[in-house]
C-alpha cells in the first residue's frame, strides 16, 4: 500500500477526520449505527491505474450477498457515507463506498465547499467514475458478493447513479437521492441523466426534495418526462418541504420524517427489483 492510500485509510477511519472541515459544525441529530454482527472497515480495491481505498459493510459469515454499490457526495467516504453502508449491511447486504476522488485530491483536507468543488470534484472525468465503479462491483465477487445489485447515491453521488445505472448492465436498480439532473456538457462530463433515460439498465428511483435550491423542480419534471417516455420501471418521489440533503443526518438540512420515509422507499424499491430479499 502507497504512502497516500496509507494516509487515506487513517483519516477516513478515524470518527473526526472522517468529516470534510466544510461541514462543521457536525449536528447533534447525526446517527451512528453499530457494526456489531458485521464485517466493516477500510480496504483496498484494484483498479486500472491504482488502487482505490474503499469502506465496505456487510454481515458475518461468508454469505453469498447481494451487493449496493454507494457513491458518495462532495464530501468523500465520510463517517455518514460508512454509516450508510452498515445501515445497508445490517439489511443483508454488500455495501462498498470507493473513494472516487482519490487521484484528484483529498477533500477531507480542503476547508471550503468551494475549494472542494473547485480544487477536487470539477476535476474527476466521469469516465474515470464509472471504471472505478466497475472495478469496484469486480471485486465484491471475491468478497460474497452474487446475484443482482444495486446502487445508491447521495448529491453528487446522485447523478453519478443515473449515469451507471446506463452505463452497467449488472445494475438492477439504482436510488438516486437529489442528484443533478441537467447540465451543461463538458469533456468531463459529457452527458447528463435527462439524456440518459432511454438506456438505463436497471430503474431508478429519484429521491428528491422540492424546496431544493440547486435542482429545480422543471428539471425534476423533465426527468419524470424523460423516463416517462422511457416506459421503464424509474420513478421520482419528491418530499415537498424537504431542501437539498434532506437525508444527511449530520447536516442542518436534515429532515427526519423525509429522511426516514425516503429510506424505507428505497429498501423496498432495492427489494421489489429483486436486490436482496
Amino acid at each position: 500500500m502507497t504512502a497516500d492510500l496509507q494516509r487515506r485509510h487513517l483519516v477516513v477511519g478515524s470518527t473526526i477526520g472522517a468529516f470534510a472541515l466544510a461541514v462543521q459544525p457536525v449536528s447533534a441529530a447525526t446517527l451512528h449505527t453499530s457494526d456489531t454482527g458485521l464485517v466493516a472497515g477500510m480496504v483496498t480495491i484494484p483498479a486500472a491505474d491504482r488502487s482505490l481505498p474503499a469502506y465496505r459493510a456487510r454481515p458475518a459469515g461468508d454469505g453469498p450477498f447481494p451487493v449496493i454499490l454507494v457513491v458518495h457526495e462532495i464530501f468523500g467516504v465520510h463517517e455518514y457515507i460508512r454509516d450508510v453502508c452498515r445501515r445497508l449491511a445490517l439489511q443483508g447486504y454488500l455495501a462498498i463506498a470507493p473513494d472516487l476522488y482519490v487521484r484528484q485530491g483529498d477533500v477531507s483536507t480542503v476547508p471550503t465547499v468551494q475549494d472542494i468543488i473547485t480544487q477536487v470534484v470539477s476535476k474527476v472525468p466521469d469516465a474515470q467514475v464509472l471504471a472505478d465503479l466497475d472495478a469496484t462491483l469486480a471485486w465484491s465477487a471475491t468478497q460474497g458478493g452474487q446475484g443482482r445489485m444495486g446502487i445508491i447515491g447521495f448529491c453528487w453521488g446522485g447523478r453519478i447513479v443515473w449515469l451507471y445505472s446506463a452505463h452497467q448492465p449488472r445494475v438492477a436498480a439504482g436510488a438516486a437521492w437529489y442528484g443533478r439532473l441537467q447540465g451543461a456538457a463538458s469533456a468531463l462530463n459529457p452527458e447528463h441523466p435527462v439524456a440518459l433515460a432511454s438506456r438505463l439498465h436497471g430503474p431508478v428511483l429519484g429521491l428528491y426534495g422540492g424546496k431544493d435550491d440547486g435542482i429545480p423542480l422543471t428539471d425534476i419534471e423533465a426527468m419524470r418526462t424523460a423516463i416517462a417516455t422511457a416506459k421503464g420501471a424509474s420513478r421520482i418521489e419528491v418530499y415537498a418541504d424537504a431542501p437539498h440533503g434532506f437525508h444527511a443526518d449530520y447536516r442542518p438540512s436534515y429532515r427526519p420524517e423525509a429522511a426516514t420515509e425516503a429510506w424505507s422507499h428505497a429498501l423496498a424499491w432495492f427489494r421489489q427489483q429483486g436486490v436482496g430479499t
